[in-house]
């Protein structure tokens, strides 16, 4: 055996062996100094090499931080704060990364360890004792395994793919490879195979309800959800490499045709429903609380307080905590128009997106309109306090309310418009979003086209900072036109025309005493907006985003805060440094460059996409 293969085999064993557990798991004892044969010669072994592959999704490298909270954040909701840089997250966020970017190594690397730990598992279990001549139990408990490797392997390529479009692709371990130079796979290749790997999945891995496991490990409904989503993927459009042209996948119909049923076997299953409360859900993953709707489908989970298993959602990202027992960054930054996408009916707006920051006295400072964060995930909803950046939060990856509305979308595909099973499942999704407010839910458009456009719209508001954007926009091709169509909305923003006429040019309100506390967390999000003292004159709190300035001069006791005349031409386009997207390229930018590391350290890889 070469060097290079026994050291992939050896750094995947002591990686799958030396794990922890999550309150979910058992204790895995530390088999660094087994063979790969003795890793997988009982049940109980062979679940510690899964856990192995599960927390290959854990950490800062990947659904710790990197992978969902700075990959993602280029689209039409919400980018990363600060300035321009091309060799940081920012440049990312701009589309102005280079393959030297710091950001782009790990990611890629930690995700292939992830899929290498996966292959070990899928070839170990069907050649393993238990699975041979072991009991039925047993063997049931190994195929459950199988199919959890498979679908996590699914997950990880999908990953790679939809940053990084073609990649090499390897479906057994390492050392069993002639050469591990591999070259570039087409993506609809690989895309393929993990469909079936997943379709095989869904075989072995038992609903929830069966398995009696909560939403951190893969359960059959995750399976499907994953399966739907690659496949929309796989109907859709990717940047490809020859010609260098977005272009749709072949054969749309057959993967439209995967997703809906996928979606419609989630949904007719029982298992998950919408959490009436869109609040409460984000609520439970602060916690580690199941809520009891089973809304989260699929989350991966967070624990350990380190970089490598825990993550920084909530303290990276999420409502910016500037006090010393909550204190958090606030990293990822609101495009301004986004607030006003929102129906100021619609609950979720005030979840979404954080008008103010805490200030260090725990008071709701308002912010000017370019200074918003995301708010879904904030620390002051854990129990955590003080400097810690691990807060044990686990990220969402698959939702109800998603299968929701991809069974809606394949379903206006396949009929050439929207059923009436689809028009329900965006209606109850809207519902959710409009509680005790239903008469300002409207109408749901049943024409094809429409019925699409009002799904790009829904999940813009469903699922903002989730790290879904970006990869929706590509797939429909529209990451161009939503871009532009951003950059002209933020010039009628600053000019107050259009959408944007009655948007105030700046916004009074009143800072409490300084031994006044008046952010509360245990308020709804709502609420912690309606009980800043906004200067009103005569009109209804909730209004004054949506009514011109309410005086001329600064009321007495109040302070100015720049509302649309934050907006200035800097933020829209012209700057290096500041511009939204500034560094877009159509047929370019869709996709990131692969880390300059991994380009030379393998002699069949190409960088394509001309970085």
């Amino acid at each position: 055996m070469n060097k290079n293969k026994f050291l992939a085999i050896f750094f995947s064993i002591v990686g799958m062996a030396s794990v922890y557990s999550c309150s979910d798991y058992l204790e895995v004892e530390n088999l660094s100094n087994t063979a790969e044969k003795q890793q997988f010669d009982s049940a109980s072994d062979t679940f510690a090499a899964l856990v192995g592959v599960y927390n290959s999704a854990m950490g800062d490298n990947t659904y710790g931080q990197r992978m969902n909270l700075i990959l993602s954040q280029s689209g039409d909701d919400f980018r990363t704060s600060g300035d321009y840089n091309a060799n940081d997250r920012r440049g990312i966020s701009c589309f102005g990364a280079v393959p030297t970017n710091t950001e782009l190594l790990r990611p890629f690397l930690d995700t292939y360890a992830g899929i290498e730990r996966a292959n070990l598992v899928i070839k170990n279990i069907p050649i393993s004792p238990v699975y041979q001549t072991g009991s039925a139990a047993d063997k049931k408990l190994m195929d459950r395994y199988l199919g959890e490797a498979l679908t996590l392997r699914a997950q990880f390529y999908y990953d790679l793919i939809k940053n990084w479009g073609d990649v090499p692709f390897q479906e057994i371990p390492s050392a069993d490879l002639a050469t591990v130079y591999l070259p570039k796979t087409d993506r609809d290749v690989i895309y393929d195979k993990i469909l079936d790997d997943l379709a095989k999945a869904a075989t072995l891995v038992p609903w929830k309800s069966e398995g009696g496991t909560t939403a951190q490990r893969i359960s059959k409904a995750a399976v499907k959800g994953l399966r739907a989503r690659i496949a929309l993927a796989r109907a859709g459009y990717s940047l490809r490499r020859s010609p260098q042209l977005m272009a749709q996948g072949s054969n749309p119909q057959k993967y439209y045709q995967i997703a809906y049923d996928e979606c419609r076997d989630i949904i007719n299953s029982g298992e998950h429903k919408l959490n009436p409360s869109y609040e409460g859900l984000f609520r439970s993953l602060h916690t580690n609380s199941q809520d009891a709707t089973n809304e989260v489908i699929f989350a991966v989970g967070a624990f350990g307080g380190n970089s490598r298993t825990d993550s920084k959602i909530g303290y990276y990202n999420g409502l910016r905590h500037d006090d010393t027992d909550w204190k958090s960054a606030g990293g990822i930054s609101a495009i301004p128009t986004y607030f006003y996408e929102f129906s100021k009916f619609d609950l979720r707006r005030d979840v979404n997106i954080a008008i103010f920051r805490v200030s260090t006295t725990k008071q709701e400072d308002l912010q000017t309109s370019i200074n918003w964060n995301d708010a879904k995930f904030r620390k002051s909803w854990t129990n955590i306090t003080g400097t810690s950046q691990n807060l044990g939060i686990d990220w969402p990856l698959v939702r109800y309310s998603d299968i929701l509305l991809m069974f809606a979308e394949a379903d206006n595909e396949l009929n050439n418009g929207p059923s009436q099973d689809a028009v329900n499942a965006v209606l109850s999704v809207k519902q959710r979003a409009f509680a005790g407010n239903l008469g300002q839910v409207g109408t749901i458009p049943t024409g094809k086209n429409d019925f699409f456009n009002f799904i790009v719209k829904e999940r813009l508001l469903e699922f903002g900072g989730e790290g879904l954007r970006k990869y929706d926009l590509i797939r429909w091709n529209l990451l161009e036109t939503k871009i532009n169509e951003t950059r002209q909305k933020l010039t009628d923003f600053m000019n107050g025309v259009g959408a944007y006429a009655n948007v105030p040019e700046y916004i009074f309100y009143k800072k409490p005493a300084s031994n006044v506390i008046n952010y509360v967390p245990s308020k709804t999000a709502q609420q912690n907006v309606l009980d800043m003292d906004l200067y009103v004159n005569g009109i209804a709190k909730a209004d004054v985003f949506y009514n011109p300035n309410q005086s001329v001069a600064t009321p007495s006791g109040y302070t100015k805060i720049n509302w649309r005349l934050a907006m200035t031409q800097p933020y829209i386009s012209g700057d290096p440094i500041k511009s939204y997207a500034h560094y877009f390229q159509p047929n370019k930018r869709e996709l990131l460059p692969i880390a300059l590391d991994v380009v030379n350290s393998n002699y069949n890889l190409t960088q394509d996409y001309g970085y």
